[in-house]
């Protein structure tokens, strides 16, 4: 499928902070956000490490806020609603602890990122607990993401996440 702009995805919202700076460094306040997250994670990477493409499906399906707190990364979501007009499109946006935005993803889009510092953390805050047996993804490199030069040693990616379903085998619980 193909590249959409990150602000055509229905229901993803990207949230821009107010930001103070001075000599201390930085203070950053999300203002306006939904109610209704009830568990916060968070991911450390290494330089090169791709993390996704990861959901949750019905009916433990939730909604998810994204935000990088320390290097950067490349977010990447990708549209499952069958009913949605950017059905199988996928987006990115670089996110950067220097520059705060947070990515609120409705319910039905899948998530990955690509660290693009060592130590890059990502933290998520979903509105429905962490459900193993209904933790699901897509495999990171089959919906047509052109992800950046991975360099002489390769991305790394977990042995789970490099046999997730490919988008074209995958049937949508999103409706």
């Amino acid at each position: 499928m193909s590249l959409v702009d990150i602000r055509s995805i229905p229901g993803l919202h990207l949230h821009v902070p107010k930001i103070h700076r001075d000599v201390r460094g930085l203070f950053v306040k999300q203002t306006m956000l939904p109610c209704g997250f009830i568990e916060n994670f968070h991911t450390v990477s290494g330089d090169g490490t791709i993390r996704g493409m990861h959901f949750q499906a019905p009916p433990h399906a939730h909604e998810k806020l994204v935000h990088c707190v320390h290097g950067s990364v490349l977010d990447v979501v990708l549209d499952l609603r069958r009913s949605s007009p950017t059905y199988g499109h996928h987006a990115s946006i670089v996110l950067t602890a220097s520059d705060p935005v947070t990515l609120l993803l409705p319910v039905g889009v899948a998530h990955g990122f690509l660290s693009l510092d060592d130590h890059s953390v990502v933290c998520y805050l979903t509105t429905t607990p962490h459900s193993p047996e209904h933790d699901a993804g897509i495999r990171w490199n089959s919906f047509g993401m052109k992800w950046p030069q991975d360099g002489q040693h390769g991305f790394i990616v977990s042995d789970r996440d490099s046999i997730l379903p490919k988008l074209c085998d995958f049937e949508t619980p999103f409706v």
